[in-house]
């Protein structure tokens, strides 16, 4: 990997809970010294320590609010006031609307609100939301996850990566998707009627395939699915290199 790469490293990959040995969805991003830390799922953050310290992060992303993909915040927010990390400034966290009260109300145990401002600079996630964290830009499209949620597109000049979050096959997340060198996805649901909150394989695979995707990388993959299993359904669909989110893997786009 050189300096100039944008390095995207898997802090875990798990659903809905943390396995021995692999945190539930996290990663950590970077481009020279830009460090963005995508998703914040449990366990997360131990490992992110292994990269960065909470003071070294240019920002923080959050796709949605389920507990596999944000829980780590709270510790964050007690590492970030009540600990040995100094904040210069509240970390910027960008995250679905809500995410600041939702992390008052756990954090909170009085009649005085935990004053979540402190450790985190809050901007509320929109449809087409584009943000400038150090040397990347990252644009935000709405997905399909029976709530709010959020797909992300990373560029570093002409380099492009693209994570799904949680999402059924849509077509924002295809669009957002387009030509990326690397797309990011989750593996984790099963066929069913109605409108589809995960991906499958399949559905990864045919997603890669449709947006012209580089690579693709299968991520969040159910517990009852082996990897390997994973990738096969996946290359039913797309014909490109597929990998898997092994946790402490890193992929240099």
């Amino acid at each position: 990997m050189s300096a100039g790469d944008l390095v995207l490293t898997v802090l875990g990959s798990a659903t809905p809970y943390p396995a021995a040995g692999n945190a539930c969805s996290g990663y950590l991003v970077t481009h020279g010294d830009t460090r963005l830390w995508l998703d914040a799922g449990t366990g997360t953050l131990a490992q992110l320590q292994r990269y960065v310290r909470l003071d070294e992060l240019d920002a923080i992303w959050i796709s949605h609010l389920h507990a596999d993909h944000c829980a780590d915040l709270l510790t964050a927010y007690y590492g970030a006031r009540y600990a040995d990390v100094r904040l210069p400034a509240p970390i910027p966290l960008y995250g679905p609307p809500g995410i600041a009260g939702r992390l008052a109300d756990f954090l909170t145990n009085g009649p005085v609100r935990s004053p979540i401002e402190s450790a985190y600079e809050v901007h509320e996630l929109f449809d087409g939301h584009q943000a400038d964290i150090g040397g990347l830009r990252v644009r935000a499209a709405a997905v399909e996850h029976g709530m709010p949620a959020f797909a992300a597109r990373i560029e570093a000049g002409a380099t492009a990566l693209t994570y799904s979050g949680d999402t059924g096959p849509c077509a924002a997340l295809t669009s957002l998707a387009a030509e990326s060198d690397l797309l990011l996805c989750e593996a984790d649901g099963s066929p069913s009627e109605g409108l589809a909150v995960h991906c499958t394989p399949e559905d990864a695979g045919a997603t890669a395939a449709e947006a012209g995707a580089r690579q693709l990388v299968l991520t969040h993959v159910s517990r009852f699915l082996t990897p390997d299993a994973a990738i096969a359904r996946a290359r039913t669909r797309y014909d490109g290199p597929i990998g898997y989110a092994d946790p402490g893997r890193s992929f240099a786009i």
